[in-house]
């Protein structure tokens, strides 16, 4: 199975990175699942010139820049489409003010194409996109509960079982 890991990157404190890099191991190790990180992947189908470039071209070039981003939005969207059995997305308190980015976007498209959406937050419902939260099958208050729901609906020895019956 493949996860892709979704949430805030360009405005983010670490660029999205840490809290993707705790969870991966668990989800290759305990559950035997690929891990798709957009955070990870600055490449994805770009160019050399454009990965050296796009981000100073947002101020310099807005035009080159929008070509650029959308490669990477027609990038991850056709991975989550067509790849990714799950996603995940994990959602701090204050994302929406520093900007939410494609992440509605991704959880739209799976929504849409029926692709299972987990999202965790801390955030109060209330201070969560409500698009989000409907996009949103399952929503944890933490990482842990999060692993605890996907060790019980994913563990190797229950996908076993499944596919005897």
């Amino acid at each position: 199975m493949l996860v892709y890991l979704c949430g805030p990157i360009e405005f983010a404190s670490d660029g999205g990175k840490l809290w993707r890099r705790k969870l991966a191991p668990f989800l290759r190790d305990e559950l035997g699942h690929r891990v798709y990180d957009p955070a990870e992947d600055e490449k994805k189908n770009l160019t050399e010139e454009e990965m050296a470039h796009f981000r100073e071209w947002k101020s310099a070039d807005l035009d080159r820049f929008r070509r650029v981003v959308r490669k990477i939005i027609h990038y991850d969207l056709d991975l989550i489409e067509n790849k990714a059995d799950y996603l995940i997305c994990y959602w701090e308190a204050g994302a929406a003010a520093s900007g939410s980015g494609g992440t509605p976007a991704e959880l739209t498209v799976a929504f849409r194409k029926g692709i299972p959406v987990y999202l965790v937050t801390e955030a109060l419902p209330e201070q969560v996109s409500g698009w989000m939260l409907a996009c949103a099958d399952h929503v944890f208050r933490s990482v842990e509960e999060l692993k605890r729901f996907l060790l019980d609906r994913y563990a190797r020895e229950r996908q076993t079982q499944l596919w005897k019956t």
